[in-house]
């Protein structure tokens, strides 16, 4: 494993680093909106569930739909010249949402947001699976992971500072610039696909409905959709509530989130990948098991969260909170190609994909924006903290499903030593 890894040329660590900082843009371009929800929110007097829609439903209807058929052309067609054509289309309809006027015309923006970020995770985790040697699959999952890490950071950290020049000129200064990257990816080299072992080996043959029937891959994508739903919302709704609840500037706001979020996040998607590896050398089901610990923190996390009044306790529990959010990325992207092989990877990460974006962006963000308006949480925001609920209740049952997902893949190791 070693030896493959010393293998390793240089242009797929470039390859990495490009499809890092492309993940960087993605999560930018997607998570900004957040921060921007009380400014957006003043201007053109929307609810919290409009709100839910924008920053949710209309980027996850197109990026959940089309990850599956866009997942089937990366194990078929050029994954580069796809992730390229996404970027493009994304950060063009980004910065367009700058010129939007209405719910609608934002609406449809994001709608294109989500087409064009559609393409790039089925088709650059397939890329890195075949850059690097499979012992390191995690952890080099891990790195691009880190990207999000970045890219939230980041979106919180800008949104917060272009907050003070007007919501629309932050939509131009983080969408346009994304154009000229899709011309470095649309000419990254596109590498020979390898084989690789599957953990069940009647999926070798690349039956897809074999795919979607194997019960630890079912148990993955409920898990992860559940535990990605309490993640994906402390992104969406905790510049609101905060601002809401401790009468927070949104420049402060996004300063102390963004940092939060790279000082934990980064550190998590790179350390998150080669614990769940060193699991994932201890039992089959490891990658799983780590997982479910996570899941039991986040949600012990967010009691404390939702039932303190101290700020100063928000921190480091925040802190914490953003490590557990994220450290399981890695993890159930390699489980997720292992468990698939090699004729599968685009169209089981696309799967993976659809099903937490479903859980993340449409039944939770809207389920939480209008418990949000049920409970009258704009006039009496501590309200808030009963819509938020939703969070540690998903990570429990998240809790169950990644544990019994392991499990199965324990015994369905042994059954085939």
């Amino acid at each position: 494993m070693e030896n493959q890894t010393e293998k390793t040329p240089p242009y797929s660590y470039y390859a990495l680093s490009l499809l890092m900082f492309v993940y960087v843009m993605n999560f930018l371009d997607r998570q900004i909106i957040y921060i921007l929800f009380p400014s957006i929110k003043a201007e053109l007097h929307f609810t919290d569930l409009q709100l839910a829609l924008l920053g949710g439903t209309s980027f996850a209807i197109f990026y959940t739909l089309l990850g599956i058929p866009f997942g089937r052309l990366a194990d078929r067609g050029s994954r580069t010249k796809l992730i390229a054509f996404g970027l493009a289309t994304w950060s063009l309809f980004s910065g367009l949402t700058g010129f939007a006027d209405s719910f609608w015309t934002i609406f449809a923006c994001r709608v294109m947001v989500g087409v064009g970020e559609a393409t790039l995770g089925p088709a650059a985790i397939s890329l890195l699976a075949d850059y690097f040697p499979p012992g390191k699959r995690a952890t080099v999952t891990s790195i691009y992971s880190m990207g999000i890490a970045v890219g939230a950071g980041f979106a919180a950290i800008f949104g917060g500072l272009l907050s003070q020049i007007g919501w629309r000129e932050a939509f131009f200064i983080v969408g346009f610039p994304g154009l000229l990257f899709a011309v470095l990816v649309f000419f990254l080299r596109e590498p020979k696909r390898t084989a690789a072992q599957t953990t069940t080996t009647e999926l070798a043959t690349g039956d897809w409905r074999k795919l979607i029937s194997n019960r630890a891959f079912i148990w993955l994508c409920l898990g992860y959709s559940l535990l990605g739903l309490a993640a994906n919302n402390i992104s969406i709704w905790a510049p609101t509530y905060l601002s809401r609840v401790y009468q927070i500037p949104i420049p402060k706001i996004g300063y102390w989130l963004g940092i939060m979020m790279l000082v934990a996040g980064i550190p998590a998607t790179l350390i998150g990948g080669a614990i769940a590896d060193r699991f994932k050398r201890k039992m089959p089901g490891g990658r799983m098991y780590f997982g479910a610990f996570l899941a039991a923190i986040s949600a012990v996390l967010w009691v404390i969260v939702l039932s303190t009044d101290n700020f100063n306790l928000l921190i480091p529990v925040g802190l914490i909170m953003f490590f557990a959010a994220l450290a399981w990325l890695g993890a159930a992207a390699a489980d997720a190609t292992e468990i698939a092989g090699s004729n599968l990877r685009g169209l089981a990460v696309a799967i993976y994909f659809f099903t937490v974006n479903i859980f993340a962006y449409i039944i939770g963000a809207n389920l939480i924006g209008k418990l949000n308006d049920v409970f009258g949480a704009t006039a009496d925001p501590r309200m808030m903290r009963y819509a938020l609920i939703v969070g540690p209740a998903a990570c429990v049952l998240s809790f169950i499903c990644l544990f019994l997902g392991g499990k199965r893949l324990d015994k369905d190791a042994a059954a085939h030593e």
